[in-house]
C-alpha cells in the first residue's frame, strides 16, 4: 500500500501554527504535513478573509482546519480555502474549550454524527480537494469504543476518507483545554482498532507523541502520526522526518545553524515589508533548546523592545549575529533520536 502523504503531520494549534511557524517548520521538513490554526466559519464568511487564509506557497503541503457546524456555511469556508489554494480542508471535532461548545462546535460534535456526515458532504460537494476529520476518542464518561467507532462510521458514509484521532476523551465541563490534553488518559489501542475495522481509511494517531521510536512503534497499526507540541517547543525534532518517515535520500538532514539563517532571511525579508521580527521569532525559540548557550541565544530573540526596534534587514542581521555569539558547543544529536 502507498505510504501517505501526511505519515507524519503538525497539529493545528491555537495561537501556534500560524503561517510564520509552519514557514519555520518547513524549513526544518519538506514532507510533513502542516496544520493551520482552526479558523471559524464566522470569521471567514463575516471577517478579513485574507487575514486568515493569506499563506505562503512554500508552506505547502497545509491543510486549512475549519471550525464550525452549518452545513452551508462550512460549504462556503471549505470553498474559500481550496480558492486560497489549500491541500486539504479539516474539520475540528475535537477541541473541548467552552468557547467552542458555546459555537455548537468542535468535541461536541461528536454527540452528532449526522450532523457532522452533513457537514462533510456539503464541503466535499462544494470542493475537490480531501475532506478530513479531527476528533477524539469519547466525550465525557463515553468510554465504550462502539460510540467512536459509529461516529467514524457514520462520517465515512458521507465520503470522509481521513481521520485523525486524538486518542484521549474529551471532557466538555470541568477541565481547561490544557487540562484535557493532559488528564484524559491516552487510549493509543482505540485508534489501532479504528484502523483494523476500517482498513480503507486513512487513520492517523495524536497525543502524547513525542520521539521517533513512538512515532515507529504507531506507524506499525496506523497510517500517520501527529505531533503537537513536541514539535512547537522541541522543533528539531522534524529533522530527520523527511528521512526516516518519507525515506527521501535527497533530503539532508539541515543543521539548527541552516535553518536559523534561512529563517533569518525571511525575517529580513518581512521586515523589509513593515512586519513585525517578534510574530515569527517567538516561534523560534525553541530551536536551540539544548545547545549550550542556546538561553542566552533565546534571550536576544525574546527581546520585545529589540523585536519592535528592528525595522531593516541590517537590524535584523545584528540581533542574530548577537544571539548567536551566546551558542558555545556544538549541536547534539537530534533530541527525539535519544
Amino acid at each position: 500500500m502507498t505510504a501517505s502523504p501526511r505519515r507524519v503531520s503538525v497539529a493545528p494549534m491555537m495561537d501556534w501554527t500560524d503561517r510564520h511557524c509552519r514557514m519555520f517548520h518547513r524549513h526544518l521538513s519538506r514532507h510533513t504535513w502542516l496544520y493551520t490554526e482552526m479558523v471559524t466559519t464566522g470569521a471567514l464568511l463575516h471577517g478579513d478573509v485574507p487575514r486568515h487564509l493569506d499563506f505562503n506557497a512554500a508552506e505547502q503541503p497545509v491543510a486549512l482546519q475549519l471550525g464550525g457546524s452549518e452545513p452551508a456555511d462550512l460549504a462556503m469556508a471549505a470553498k474559500l480555502g481550496q480558492q486560497w489554494g489549500y491541500a486539504e480542508i479539516n474539520l475540528n471535532c475535537g477541541c473541548p474549550s467552552e468557547r467552542v461548545q458555546r459555537g455548537a462546535f468542535g468535541a461536541c460534535l461528536m454527540a452528532e454524527p449526522q450532523l457532522v456526515a452533513d457537514c462533510v458532504k456539503a464541503m466535499r460537494d462544494a470542493v475537490s480537494i480531501p475532506v478530513t476529520v479531527k476528533h477524539r476518542i469519547g466525550i465525557d464518561k463515553i468510554e465504550h469504543y462502539d460510540f467512536v467507532r459509529d461516529f467514524v462510521g457514520k462520517i465515512s458514509e458521507a465520503g470522509c476518507e481521513t481521520f485523525i484521532v486524538h486518542a484521549r476523551n474529551a471532557i466538555l465541563k470541568g477541565l481547561s483545554p490544557k487540562e484535557n490534553r493532559e488528564i484524559p488518559p491516552l487510549r493509543y489501542e482505540v485508534a489501532y482498532q479504528l484502523k483494523q475495522e476500517f482498513p480503507r481509511l486513512e487513520i492517523l494517531i495524536n497525543g502524547g507523541i513525542v520521539t521517533y521510536e513512538e512515532m515507529e512503534r504507531h506507524l506499525e497499526h496506523v497510517d500517520g502520526v501527529m505531533i503537537g507540541r513536541e514539535a512547537y517547543h522541541q522543533p528539531y525534532v522534524m529533522s530527520e522526518v523527511d528521512s526516516r518517515f518519507y525515506h527521501d535520500a535527497a533530503a539532508p538532514i539541515r543543521s539548527r545553524l541552516e535553518v536559523e539563517l534561512e529563517m533569518q532571511r525571511y525575517i529580513g525579508e518581512l521586515v523589509a515589508r513593515g512586519g513585525y521580527m517578534g510574530a515569527v521569532t517567538r516561534h523560534m525559540l525553541g530551536l536551540y533548546r539544548g545547545v549550550a548557550g542556546g538561553r542566552g541565544w533565546r534571550r536576544v530573540l525574546s527581546d520585545a523592545r529589540r523585536m519592535h526596534a528592528a525595522r531593516t534587514r541590517a537590524d535584523v542581521d545584528v540581533l542574530f549575529e548577537e544571539a548567536r555569539s551566546h551558542l558555545t558547543s556544538a549541536e547534539p544529536a537530534p533530541l527525539a533520536a535519544a
